[in-house]
């Protein structure tokens, strides 16, 4: 199905973990405002390989031009789903993981992240939730409040990391673990947001994945949810890749 509009560009948005949609919702309002279709996606969250490919059946119903942007660990989530994808025309990571192939989230995450601690005492950064039907050991995993307004989302009023805490969506702790396949951002021009006061994805490591992929970097002083506390930086971001790869159209 081609759902294109006469070649005018789609921005695809796509969550991370313990997140869903709405945290784009600062982001969607200025870029709707600006004339740009653009659609934020459910991210499964089950592991990179599973949400890649929802997230690619949709690319293939669109038509038209894409620019792809992912926060977190949705980084990973549109490394894999947009190779190969000839309309996917340019990336953009927001305080994301930029995975080379065979990399998992749990291996780039660095050692001053607020989730290291997670691995040896999961209850302490978790809610632990079993997951019908699986193992004992294969659990869903929800942040803490603690965890939210100290770690996640500590650059953003309390009412609304309150708000961040009640919508996430849970991760699969064994999908933070597998590891990434080819990586779109190969043959894909790719820009990264860079908050850093990140204390989920270390700045550190932020930086050398961006620098690994080649992408043009934008560095705020923010928490993890740029796109919450900073959506003009990331809006402005999205339109620089835009014009860029010659996407950029008149309201």
């Amino acid at each position: 199905m081609d759902t294109s509009t006469g070649g005018h560009p789609t921005i695809v948005l796509v969550h991370g973990a313990w997140a869903d949609a709405s945290s784009w919702t600062g982001v969607i309002q200025r870029l709707q405002a600006a004339g740009h279709d653009v659609v934020a996606l459910p991210n499964t969250l089950r592991g990179p390989k599973a949400d890649a490919a929802v997230i690619r059946n949709y690319l293939d119903t669109i038509g038209g031009p894409v620019v792809l942007v992912a926060h977190s660990y949705g980084g990973f989530v549109i490394t894999n789903a947009a190779t190969g994808a000839q309309n996917v025309k340019a990336l953009v990571y927001v305080d994301a993981f930029i995975p080379d192939e065979g990399q998992p989230a749990v291996a780039l995450a660095g050692q001053a992240s607020a989730l290291v601690p997670a691995l040896t005492n999961p209850t302490a950064t978790f809610r632990l939730v079993p997951i019908p039907g699986a193992p004992p050991d294969v659990v869903d995993t929800y942040l803490l409040p603690t965890t939210v307004r100290e770690s996640f989302a500590q650059d953003v009023p309390a009412e609304d990391a309150a708000v961040i805490y009640a919508t996430q969506r849970p991760a699969s702790f064994a999908g933070l673990a597998e590891p990434s396949g080819p990586p779109a951002w190969k043959d894909i021009p790719a820009w990264a947001i860079i908050g850093r006061q990140d204390k989920i994805i270390d700045p550190v490591s932020l930086r050398a994945m961006a620098e690994h992929a080649g992408a043009k970097i934008t560095e705020i002083d923010a928490s993890h949810v740029s796109m919450v506390s900073h959506p003009d930086v990331v809006v402005e971001v999205i339109e620089t890749a835009l014009r860029e790869v010659g996407e950029l159209q008149p309201a």
